[in-house]
């Protein structure tokens, strides 16, 4: 696992605008659908913007960059290295490398042919290390730059985390690190949401004929501990930002695929990759166990779309393509695998606009009124005091190298 300057923040108490189109009348028009519940941003302050960092999770690219890898993603947590040893059979399954940090650079280039800023790219847990790329940018002379992380969501690992990412790095380059404006969540923009449900289109179109008409969409995300969702929001809130975001976003792509895409089945919310002590209660149901309920009550055919992850790693191609693959066969499930949305043209279409709220003061294009999103941060500061805290770790350690 996941994570406004000079554009105007809509307030918290708007709607769309009087007479706009709302949902998909909106979508379709491109009207600008603005959030209701985003949060006061931490100001920033005045400025051009002169480059784009891409901020992401990292990965391995070889078989011999695995364990560190793996340790640096788990440093300071106590997690036993039976558990490293169990999560590293999974990569050199694949050869060592994550397809992770090879899509955020297709991304790169893809953002690059839509915007003159530069873009630079750096990862949390691998190289390039989110320190060492501020540090370049710096030495080039970037004075204000804007953040794109690989998340759509908000919560502790899918957002603050990367807040604490940014503010590692530039307490590492010192007085000379560029301001650093990260960008808003993204789960409802309607090139998210589009990408989403052309994707699960196409997955269908690959199951058998007779097939395709009864089969089940299941979204998936990446699940987090009970309580670090909970966690996930301001206190006035109600918590479960995070959650409920995903909700929908999945509600959202069902909508643009509508009754007759869609299926007579309808859909679902489930999790994946969930790790640690299993009295640790963690979000539910797993994507296998559903599966296995799937079965038991007549379902044919199911269309998996991995709503929570902008881009296939390791966690997609192991918990998806292989062992909830090799669970519906088991079943007799036909099962097809829709694509992640970072590769579609219109996802690199939306890192340019969220750009361009920044540099053109650009109206926000959202869909979800009613969800809780939240505005930008600033030099890694919090977008409210106790946004998204991270959930106290369970003495024993737990290990997961989400969206790796």
């Amino acid at each position: 696992m996941t994570r406004d300057a000079a554009a105007p923040v809509p307030d918290p108490d708007s709607g769309p605008r009087l007479g706009a189109p709302t949902g998909a009348a909106a979508r379709r028009s491109g009207w600008p659908v603005l959030n209701r519940a985003v949060l006061d941003p931490v100001p920033s302050s005045e400025g051009p913007v002169d480059a784009l960092l891409v901020l992401s999770f990292g990965g391995p690219e070889g078989l011999d960059e695995v364990r560190p890898f793996l340790e640096n993603v788990v440093r300071g947590r106590g997690v036993p290295p039976e558990r490293l040893d169990a999560v590293e059979e999974h990569y050199r399954h694949f050869g060592g490398v994550s397809p992770l940090n090879a899509r955020n650079r297709e991304l790169i280039e893809a953002v690059r042919e839509r915007t003159d800023l530069p873009v630079y790219f750096g990862n949390r847990n691998w190289h390039p290390l989110a320190e060492d790329t501020v540090a370049e940018m710096a030495r080039d002379g970037v004075r204000r730059a804007l953040v794109f992380a690989t998340s759509a969501y908000g919560g502790y690992s899918a957002c603050r985390q990367y807040h604490e990412d940014v503010a590692r790095a530039r307490k590492a380059v010192g007085d000379g690190a560029p301001e650093l404006v990260k960008l808003r969540h993204f789960f409802d923009h309607p090139g998210f949401v589009a990408a989403n449900a052309d994707a699960v289109r196409a997955a269908r179109a690959t199951l058998p004929a007779p097939l395709r008409d009864r089969a089940r969409v299941v979204f998936t995300a990446h699940s987090v501990p009970s309580a670090a969702d909970a966690a996930a929001g301001v206190p006035d809130e109600g918590g479960h930002r995070y959650s409920r975001q995903v909700a929908e976003a999945a509600r959202l792509v069902a909508e643009e695929l509508g009754a007759e895409e869609l299926g007579a089945d309808g859909f679902d919310v489930v999790w994946q990759s969930r790790s640690g002590p299993p009295q640790v209660p963690w979000l539910e149901p797993d994507i296998v166990d559903h599966l296995d309920a799937l079965a038991a009550a007549g379902v044919a055919a199911v269309v998996v779309a991995p709503i929570g992850f902008v881009s296939d790693h390791v966690e997609v191609i192991w918990d998806l393509d292989t062992e909830a693959r090799e669970r519906a066969e088991e079943l007799g499930v036909a099962f097809a695998r829709a694509a992640t949305a970072g590769p579609d043209p219109r996802f690199a279409d939306m890192v340019v606009e969220l750009v361009a709220e920044h540099t053109d003061a650009a109206a926000p294009r959202a869909l979800s009124p009613d969800v809780p999103s939240a505005g930008c941060t600033v030099n890694g500061l919090p977008c409210a005091v106790e946004c998204c805290v991270p959930a106290r770790r369970p003495a024993a350690g737990r290990m997961s190298p989400s969206s790796s």
